[in-house]
């Protein structure tokens, strides 16, 4: 696979650059963003270049989840505003573990770069002075061989990152706002609807709903108690009152979230993977493909599916995706327990407690 070329995302890359920040991972490699100003009126998109570069003699991969170098379905950047943190308003997307196909190879001394209009993921609507940095989430990156050994058990803690780079933006409401529309505030609290779903379908959802309700009602209960026991630590690390405070209040929001406010579950993905959302737009969810083929509960389930996807939500979890997959969902809560405790599919877990665990 050649890997010197540039692909382009939203707009066309332009050589020279007027800002430029670079940093590397362990395994050597480098990750850098340019821009072509450092100010942008109130008509420019948010545009910038992502470039990584394998500055090691072996080859590297990477996720391509964790890329830029495809449709962007998570956040992959750091953005602030004056200080305070951008919400992201794309896609959160529920996979299955990786394997070796999942990944992109990066030849020795080989770079890859693609351009990514942010404002279309970010809300950069207001006026300020913004940073900005490319950041992948963690337990992406191989060197040679790895990927096909340790596809679905990726345990190494190593992320990849560049250095900020500061750019003044000229707000313009809806800069880059989603046209996709959260559920229509008449709704009744607790009600399920749906849209481009057969009946067939419609049935098979509500069942979903149903075991999704009973993993988020049993976890909350476990929490509740106060259980500090083998399914706690398997999934969010070692006990720590704040993490366990954070985890009790996820899991209470998640309950009410599928018991009392009004839900819809779209049908008319066509993608490979079971589902995603759009953390800013609650409480609709979008089921896939690989959503109809699951078990209604028990591990990567439907009902444990909706728990992933309700968890995402700002306003109820607001969980992000660290890790994919039992093994390295299981990895994390060892290695980096704040993570867990921000993972989606660790909530999953616990919520489908499978195989159980006390």
């Amino acid at each position: 696979m050649n890997w010197n070329h540039v692909v382009k995302f939203g707009g066309s890359v332009v050589a020279a650059a007027v800002c430029f920040s670079a940093s590397a991972a362990s395994n050597g490699v480098v990750a850098s963003i340019s821009m072509d100003k450092q100010s942008l009126g109130n008509t420019d998109d948010v545009v910038v270049r992502v470039t990584m570069t394998n500055t090691s003699a072996a080859p590297q991969y990477v996720l391509k989840w964790h890329t830029p170098f495809a449709a962007i379905e998570e956040s992959l950047f750091d953005v602030t505003r004056d200080g305070v943190q951008v919400p992201y308003e794309g896609k959160h997307v529920k996979r299955a573990a990786p394997t070796s196909a999942d990944y992109f190879v990066l030849q020795p001394g080989k770079s890859h770069t693609a351009t990514v209009e942010l404002s279309s993921l970010y809300n950069m609507s207001v006026t300020g002075n913004y940073s900005i940095r490319f950041a992948t989430k963690s337990y992406s990156l191989f060197s040679k061989g790895e990927a096909r050994e340790r596809a679905g058990d990726d345990k190494r803690a190593d992320t990849l990152q560049s250095e900020p780079l500061a750019v003044w933006v000229e707000g313009n409401l809806p800069r880059g706002t989603s046209t996709q529309k959260a559920a229509p505030s008449y709704e009744l609290a607790g009600s399920l609807s749906f849209s481009q779903c057969t009946t067939s379908q419609q049935t098979t959802v509500s069942s979903a709903i149903a075991a999704a309700k009973t993993m988020a009602s049993a976890g909350d209960a476990y929490m509740a108690a106060g259980n500090t026991g083998t399914r706690y630590t398997k999934w969010f690390g070692v006990n720590n009152s704040t993490r366990y405070t954070t985890v009790k209040s996820h899991f209470a929001a998640i309950k009410d979230a599928l018991n009392n406010k009004a839900v819809t579950v779209d049908c008319g993905c066509k993608e490979s993977y079971f589902a995603y959302v759009y953390p800013t737009q609650p409480y609709k969810i979008y089921v896939c493909n690989a959503f109809w083929g699951a078990p209604m509960s028990g591990t990567d389930s439907k009902g444990g599916t909706l728990v992933h996807e309700m968890s995402h939500f700002n306003v109820v979890a607001a969980t992000d995706d660290w890790a994919y997959g039992q093994s390295a969902a299981a990895s994390l809560a060892i290695s980096d327990p704040a993570k867990a405790t921000d993972n989606a599919d660790s909530h999953e877990y616990f919520g489908e407690n499978t195989p159980a665990l006390p």
